[in-house]
């Protein structure tokens, strides 16, 4: 069963999902969820040989080539106008009708819409609220319908100075979602409107937030894990050759009454009870468990106690107290309590349970009599069974608290593996040992339609694909590579796309248990891929910026020698005879040029013991008094060395130019020849030998 979704935690996708894996395990089929759309995830062609059948949750961008592709396609939670492709959405209409008559019974007449309506249900939902108006006789008002930015929190902010102004307008507000409802109330209340006195509220969703609001949210309940179900149920059936059902498919909702509507009880629930029988028997057990399961009905050959098992346990307990006989033991009505609780987390429902059967026994006994002391046992089991399921509430939040410290100490380990740790800790997938995930493959694309294995990872150390190993995507995950346990379907499988801004890395598969229990429903799962990503990233960049540094290492050790090599040729030191050097300079000299000259002259005097130094300057056009001053200094240093400074190849004119330089100990010759004639007959002295004045020849 492939599963395309753009989310994978929030109180509407998590259930979703939930309810996806569990009737695919009832079908036998596995589980295969993809993060993002049909469209960002080249469906149809990732993981086509492993899919048999799509269910798409609301981002249908895309979805053309999945519908293409002919095989079983049922959307969930938006309506898409396609042949061969239903949608599972929640009846907004009767939701909606159940909300507006509630307050109409109320007596409110002026009656609010708020919703964003960007999104197809929230339309709908205001169409019912419209035609519902209408059926009552009350007219429709456009000033009182508030248009929010979003369907989450933030919309709700944003939206109340518009249901600000019309307050003295308006009595009551049906919200297109909880979350605009919960998002909207702090701020209303904050202005001074007092809920339900003034104002009351009705959301649509019931969200687990709702309960817990001041005061608690009267809402329209929907199980988003029917919607699941109900998109798995439809494609087995049509794997199974089955005419494909009509265009939409509604799942049921029910509208739940807390204080925000002036309701002080879950009526909605135990009004349509209707007691029958004489006994703990009956069908008492089975109104209990579609209570706790409300809006949907227990199917008729399901037995109570297959969705409750503690049910029996219950009504044994209550039996005894009527009777006067030994109960059940303590533990065994706890753990019956906490079956409860979770089934339905709503704290109103279980208190229902309680009264739904102090009501049957109310009932019992108007019909059949009954002594004090057996009422008085009734009342006190009846507490204490309120007092029970109150424990098992807590019991649920205190698991709750845990779990989010473990998710927390788990991110924080996983992000410093991927963040702190080397490539290779990144790549091979060992940092998956600090989470709940029981198999896992990272495949990184070599091309648009070749993944490659970079690593690997199995908590028991079963089968995983090579390193290496190369897979088109119609083939991945390897179906030979999964761990045994992938084939009871009682494992889901994700796939995560790992992406940045500037590339798409590739695919993250994790095999795990429940969503939940892999990630506490937290994003825990985007965070993890993007956390990959940014560690491929960044060791990319270590890697670009390390062949970088080798590059710059490499290029300054060539423009070093080359510099040597300018430098050389700049000024190049030919020993001409023992102790004389020949410094032939061509070109024009500067300031810099100057300096090199007397650097590389100073050396060659050392290295090669000279005791003359030839400055050839017949290729110099032009010796102003700057350079005659530099030609000074080298003169001078190199006297320090005990070597003395000829100037060769100085024409006359430039010659009688430098009158008034200071040079020093320094002679100058016309030509090489006339300077090499002075030295081999004796005419030249090594500096210190004869002092003078500048000569020239």
């Amino acid at each position: 069963m492939g599963v395309i979704t753009p989310y994978l935690d929030g109180s509407f996708w998590n259930p979703v999902l939930k309810g996806i894996h569990e009737a695919a395990q009832q079908h036998g089929c596995r589980t295969l969820v993809m993060r993002g759309t049909p469209a960002a995830l080249q469906a149809p062609s990732l993981a086509r040989e492993q899919v048999d059948g799509w269910i798409v949750v609301i981002g249908v961008d895309g979805i053309e080539q999945l519908a293409a592709a002919r095989v079983p396609l049922v959307v969930v939670g938006t309506h898409v106008h396609q042949g061969n492709c239903p949608s599972v959405i929640p009846d907004n209409h009767s939701g909606i009708r159940s909300a507006v008559r509630h307050l109409i019974e109320h007596g409110h007449r002026r009656i609010a819409f708020v919703g964003c309506f960007h999104e197809s249900d929230v339309r709908v939902r205001f169409e019912a609220y419209r035609v519902t108006l209408a059926e009552a006789g009350i007219p429709f008002d456009p000033a009182l319908v508030i248009r929010s930015d979003d369907n989450w929190y933030t919309g709700g902010e944003n939206a109340a100075p518009q249901l600000l102004a019309q307050r003295h307008a308006c009595t009551a507000a049906v919200f297109g979602t909880d979350k605009n409802a919960l998002g909207m109330i702090p701020l209303l209340k904050a202005a001074g409107v007092r809920i339900p006195e003034e104002l009351a509220i009705v959301g649509f969703d019931d969200v687990p937030e709702a309960q817990a609001v001041d005061p608690p949210l009267t809402t329209v309940r929907q199980r988003f894990e029917m919607m699941g179900s109900a998109a798995c149920d439809l494609v087995v059936s049509m794997l199974a050759g089955e005419t494909a059902p009509p265009d939409l498919v509604l799942t049921p909702n029910t509208l739940i009454q807390r204080l925000s509507c002036g309701c002080d009880v879950i009526r909605s629930l135990l009004d349509e009870d209707a007691a029958s029988g004489d006994g703990a028997g009956s069908d008492l057990d089975r109104r209990m468990v579609e209570l706790l399961l409300a809006p949907e009905r227990l199917a008729p050959t399901t037995s109570p106690a297959a969705v409750w098992p503690g049910v029996a346990v219950v009504l044994e307990a209550y039996s005894a107290a009527l009777e006067g006989a030994a109960p059940p033991p303590a533990k065994e009505l706890e753990r019956a309590y906490l079956q409860a609780v979770g089934i339905a987390p709503d704290m109103g429902t279980s208190m229902a349970i309680v009264r739904l059967l102090r009501r049957f026994h109310e009932r019992r006994r108007e019909r059949l009599g009954g002594d004090a002391a057996s009422a008085q046992r009734v009342e006190a089991f009846l507490d204490s069974a309120h007092l029970s399921l109150a424990r098992a509430r807590l019991n649920v939040e205190t698991d709750a608290v845990t779990q989010l410290g473990r998710l927390v100490r788990s991110n924080y380990d996983v992000g410093l593996a991927l963040l702190s740790g080397s490539q290779q800790e990144s790549l091979s997938l060992s940092w998956l040992a600090k989470t709940a995930a029981i198999w896992g493959c990272l495949a990184l694309r070599e091309d648009a339609t070749t993944l490659v294995v970079a690593g690997a990872y199995s908590r028991d150390g079963g089968a995983t694909p090579p390193i290496g190993g190369r897979y088109r995507l119609e083939a991945f995950p390897p179906a030979d590579r999964l761990p045994p346990s992938a084939t009871s379907g009682a494992l889901m499988m994700i796939l995560l796309p790992i992406r940045t801004a500037r590339r798409d890395w590739g695919i993250l598969a994790l095999m795990g248990p429940t969503l939940r229990e892999l990630a506490g429903d937290e994003g825990t799962l985007g965070v993890w891929a993007s956390q990959l990503a940014a560690a491929l990233e960044r060791n990319e960049l270590v890697q670009s910026l390390s062949a970088k540094n080798a590059e710059l290492q490499g290029a300054y050790v060539m423009e070093r020698a080359l510099s040597e090599t300018v430098r050389d040729l700049g000024c190049p030191l030919i020993p001409l005879l023992p102790g004389v050097l020949l410094v032939p300079l061509i070109g024009a000299i500067d300031r810099n040029r100057a300096v090199q000259v007397l650097t590389a002259v100073a050396e060659g005097v050392g290295r090669h013991e000279a005791r003359f130094v030839l400055l050839e300057l017949t290729g110099v056009p032009a010796v102003d008094a700057q350079v005659a001053h530099a030609l000074g200094q080298t003169s001078r240093a190199v006297a320090l060395l005990g070597a003395r400074v000829i100037l060769v190849g100085l024409r006359p004119e430039i010659a009688r130019s430098l009158v008034d330089v200071e040079l020093g100990d320094l002679s100058t010759y016309s030509s090489l020849a006339s300077a090499l004639h002075e030295l081999t007959t004796g005419g030249l002295r090594p500096a210190g030998a004869k002092r003078g004045a500048t000569r020239t020849a």
